[in-house]
């Protein structure tokens, strides 16, 4: 009996098994490929990403300033239909909410246009009969619903109607291109469902009155920062020219980007809980805490603490959020540690120009800036622009731990070259 082809399979069999995905026609699709060039959707997945960190950025507005429930009734405002509501209102803390608002309806928008174009061709009967669907609607309120007659409803009919032709009519010419790869659309359905998941907790944590809501409501939002901008690296020339080919003793290098990932979304997850539990000022010195390693936590410190905190009117402070803004602490100092560990030895493995190493050092300077945002928020007494700027720096940071996880998977998918 012949001996079997094993150089063959030595050659072949790790590369499908590691990254590819077995196609009806016979054919396979590297998973961790990126998608044809499409220079205009690349611009606008790149601009959906950046509209994305701008919600993040006047969500950190909203929460800095306390005008989370400055507007107390959703999806109206005071009323109005959200983007009939007049300019003359904008003033205080409904400004910032009712801009987030508006920010998050855009953002929606581009999401749900981005996930239609993953799809090529094949969303155009998708447009085009819900486009009909919306047109039909807004005629019908316009013209035989009893309910809303008169100038009052007149432009949300009007604005229905527009937006139910706008996709009619563009459903015939477009999208031109064929339908991205079957992961990459499901990454587009994923964020349709996420931004309206995301929608919907906003607007439960105003009519509800749950601060828990707004804590889900917080982490989400990160993550959604991250799948926007990872579908965005996607269609990247950069994603596609990245070397693929694991470097010998690399392969623990993905593992420790992965893990400061996942304890950096826990830490932002933990600051959500702060900022939401009003614990953002429990201690007001750093690097000490009320002048020591670990503040006294007993019945007769906590009544010492809030003594000035009462004659400024201040909520009081519980043991409960000194310790939550401790373990904070603890949680920068090893992630900084952490990322440190990942950038030295990203550079000492795979040489300090290759790809990971250059993103790993970037990433560690951007702890070190958030670490010094989460004190300059304390020095200042939690002053409304720092601590915004606290907030989206830690969205940049889980984003660049996703990213450079994703990248660092598929650097190392080949398998390493055998040595002499």
């Amino acid at each position: 009996m012949p001996s079997p082809p094993t150089s063959r399979w030595k050659f072949r069999l790790p590369r499908p098994k590691a990254a590819s995905l077995s196609l009806r026609n016979g054919s396979s699709l590297d998973t961790a490929g990126a998608p044809a060039e499409n220079p205009a959707l690349r611009r606008f997945a790149v601009a959906t990403a950046a509209a994305t960190f701008a919600l993040v950025w006047m969500g950190g507005l909203v929460t800095s300033h306390e005008a989370g429930l400055a507007v107390p009734d959703w999806p109206n405002t005071y009323g109005y239909n959200l983007f009939f509501f007049p300019v003359s209102k904008w003033l205080g803390g409904i400004f910032f909410e009712h801009v987030h608002r508006l920010v998050a309806s855009g953002v929606g928008l581009l999401t749900t246009i981005l996930a239609l174009w993953l799809f090529g061709r094949k969303s155009r009967p998708l447009l085009r009969w819900g486009g009909a669907v919306l047109l039909l609607a807004g005629l019908v309120a316009l013209f035989f619903n009893p309910q809303s007659p008169g100038p009052s409803h007149l432009g949300e009919d009007l604005l229905l109607a527009a937006i139910g032709a706008m996709f009619l009519v563009s459903s015939f010419f477009w999208p031109k291109c064929e339908a991205s790869p079957k992961w990459l659309r499901r990454l587009g359905v994923l964020a349709f469902f996420a931004v309206v998941v995301q929608g919907i907790l906003g607007g439960l944590r105003v009519t509800l009155l749950k601060d828990e809501l707004g804590i889900f409501h917080a982490t989400l939002a990160q993550l959604f920062f991250v799948l926007m901008s990872a579908i965005a690296l996607f269609h990247t020339a950069f994603w596609r020219n990245l070397p693929e080919k694991a470097q010998r003793g690399a392969k623990g290098l993905r593992r420790l980007f992965l893990g400061a990932t996942l304890v950096i979304l826990g830490q932002l997850a933990l600051g959500a809980t702060m900022r939401h539990q009003h614990a953002g000022l429990a201690i007001p010195d750093f690097p000490a805490a009320y002048g020591k390693i670990w503040p006294d936590t007993s019945p007769a410190a906590i009544l010492s603490y809030n003594q000035p905190v009462e004659i400024e009117g201040y909520a009081p402070i519980t043991a409960f959020q000194i310790i939550l803004q401790m373990v904070h602490r603890l949680m920068a100092g090893i992630i900084l540690l952490w990322v440190g560990a990942c950038a030295w030895l990203a550079r000492r493995q795979l040489g300090r120009r290759h790809p990971l190493s250059r993103l790993a050092s970037g990433w560690f300077w951007l702890i070190v800036a958030q670490i010094f945002l989460g004190a300059a928020t304390i020095w200042t007494g939690k002053k409304a622009d720092i601590a915004t700027a606290h907030v989206a720096c830690g969205a940049l940071s889980l984003m660049a731990g996703g990213l450079i996880s994703m990248i660092s998977f598929r650097c190392q998918a080949a398998p390493a070259a055998s040595s002499n």
